[in-house]
């Protein structure tokens, strides 16, 4: 990340990507780790490679034992394969099988980067496809869970169940503005000397520092074969996205009848809380929890509560 921080603020001198696009921790959820019958977790898990509409996707699979309804995890803004927390992939790979792909030119997938959810969208769905599967649970958190909407307005019939965490709706509030909010952080990141998701996804509490710092270390727990980091125009391309999202005209998310567990912070400052609560008065058939004293990092944050949250909803 603090690479990526160093190619962006160089990037910065030359043009303004602002114009672009205007409860607590604790040990390992208390659930079977991860893969017992194979001995393989997120930490060591191999990168493969499936090809679809000519890109060559980078992915990573965990408890296909199981069988089932894979579980299909669709990333945030500037994320690679290895900005997913472990205990979270691990937990929910417990019992299900779970698959996390790099979208389209980000990390080890080749290919232009997308510049909007609808594009993303297609390609996890040829994705999808490619890998042979007629039916998924989409797990999205932040743009990823933006991409997820796309996909289940696109092709409901693939779409079991749905996890939505701290994203919102098309023309959400504040969703414009995100590319403003990411970069102030990434610079603040930089001039301070830590990761910009200290910032960008934890509150700035004692519980949220401690947190961020737990969750960073998590990050860093796969110490070989890690993916790519994002490149500038990628994150570029997205911020496009992200501005695009924000200024759409709402969609008609009543038609949505799939069960949605919706998640957040209640502090999340990049795609603020109340598009939330939004999404959850605008999906018919939705559960919405909101922790306290967290940020956009709710998920990993509560990890130990929202990893049996997701299983049982996963379960029904």
């Amino acid at each position: 990340m603090h690479k990526l921080v160093r190619r962006i603020v160089l990037a910065l001198t030359t043009a303004s990507l602002s114009t672009l696009a205007s409860a607590q921790v604790s040990a390992k959820t208390p659930v079977a780790p991860a893969t017992a019958a194979t001995g393989v977790d997120w930490a060591d898990v191999p990168t493969q490679t499936l090809s679809a509409g000519g890109v060559d996707f980078a992915y990573r699979e965990l408890g296909k034992q199981h069988g089932g309804i894979p579980v299909v995890f669709l990333n945030h803004l500037a994320a690679v394969l290895d900005n997913w927390d472990p205990r979270v992939v691990d937990g929910i790979a417990a019992r299900h099988h779970v698959i996390l792909f790099d979208n389209r030119g980000v990390g080890a997938s080749t290919g232009r980067p997308s510049n909007s959810m609808e594009q993303m969208a297609a390609d996890a769905i040829a994705f999808i496809k490619a890998a042979g599967f007629n039916q998924v649970d989409l797990f999205g958190f932040s743009m990823g869970g933006m991409i997820a909407q796309e996909i289940v307005l696109k092709e409901p019939l693939m779409v079991r169940r749905m996890i939505l965490a701290g994203t919102g709706p098309a023309g959400g509030e504040g969703i414009s503005d995100v590319a403003g909010v990411a970069n102030y952080d990434l610079l603040r990141g930089l001039f301070t000397g830590q990761d910009p998701k200290q910032y960008l996804f934890f509150t700035r509490s004692p519980n949220g520092i401690q947190a961020g710092k737990a969750f960073l270390a998590r990050l860093s727990e796969r110490s070989q074969n890690r993916d790519k980091e994002i490149a500038v125009g990628a994150y570029v391309a997205q911020l496009q996205a992200l501005s695009a999202w924000g200024q759409k005209q709402p969609a008609d998310l009543s038609v949505i009848q799939q069960p949605v567990l919706i998640i957040n912070g209640d502090t999340d400052r990049m795609v603020p809380t109340p598009n939330s609560h939004d999404l959850a008065r605008r999906l018919p058939n939705s559960t919405l929890v909101i922790y306290p004293d967290a940020g956009h990092g709710g998920v990993f944050q509560n990890h130990a509560d929202f990893v049996p949250r997701a299983l049982n909803f996963l379960a029904r």
